[in-house]
């Protein structure tokens, strides 16, 4: 995310695996990087968030009810950050996780794994309940504006944005018409497998994305 008079930036949820095409973007359009938002400690990835904060003296952020070594910010529910002109509000969005945040900036909602493109993140682990996904999404995310823009982590089909009306609308898993109750049945009912990468993602990302301070 980038203001775009003055140069100033933010990213969110970066992968370790893409630092170098992020580290020559940043340097090629001569950003200051202010800060490394990450709405969740993600499982399916290890972040870059360590290594740009060391390339690029950023500071890390995630929401305050994780557990982070490393971070500078934890980030409070309605909490205002400024960059530049731009401003950002987070919002706790729990579910898929106990700690999760979406990241709302004017008219674009960043949701993490919070609520993805035609369906909602997994709730069965790291204190992830589908009563506070239902009531995130339901109750926090759809009251935005319908014309928000949607902006979730990833896409399995390589979609990268929605909007609010079109979620309400059409999202398999929680929309206008979906009731608490069968929402919990649902998420009960699935069988999913630990992401390939959980074992070593999850205790990296504890810390930043620093492997190095793994035990």
């Amino acid at each position: 995310m980038i203001n775009d008079q003055n140069k100033n930036a933010v990213i969110i949820d970066p992968v370790k695996e893409q630092f170098e095409r992020d580290s020559s973007i940043i340097h090629d359009l001569g950003l200051t990087l202010h800060f490394i938002i990450e709405t969740h400690v993600h499982a399916d990835h290890i972040t870059s968030a360590y290594l740009l904060k060391k390339k690029f003296n950023s500071k890390i952020a995630y929401g305050d009810k994780n557990e982070i070594e490393g971070a500078d910010l934890f980030l409070k529910d309605g909490e205002l950050i400024q960059v530049g002109n731009l401003e950002l509000k987070i919002i706790h969005t729990p579910g898929h996780t106990a700690g999760c945040i979406s990241i709302h900036a004017g008219k674009n909602i960043f949701t993490g794994d919070t609520l993805f493109i035609k369906g909602a993140g997994r709730t069965d682990f790291q204190g992830g309940s589908a009563k506070s996904s239902f009531d995130s999404i339901k109750n926090k995310l759809y009251l935005l504006h319908d014309e928000t823009i949607v902006y979730p982590a990833h896409d399995y089909e390589g979609i990268t944005s929605s909007t609010i009306k079109q979620e309400k609308k059409w999202n398999q898993s929680v929309n206008n018409d979906t009731d608490l109750d069968d929402y919990i049945k649902n998420e009960l009912k699935k069988d999913r497998p630990n992401p390939k990468k959980f074992d070593i993602a999850v205790p990296a990302n504890i810390h930043c994305g620093d492997s190095s301070k793994v035990n």
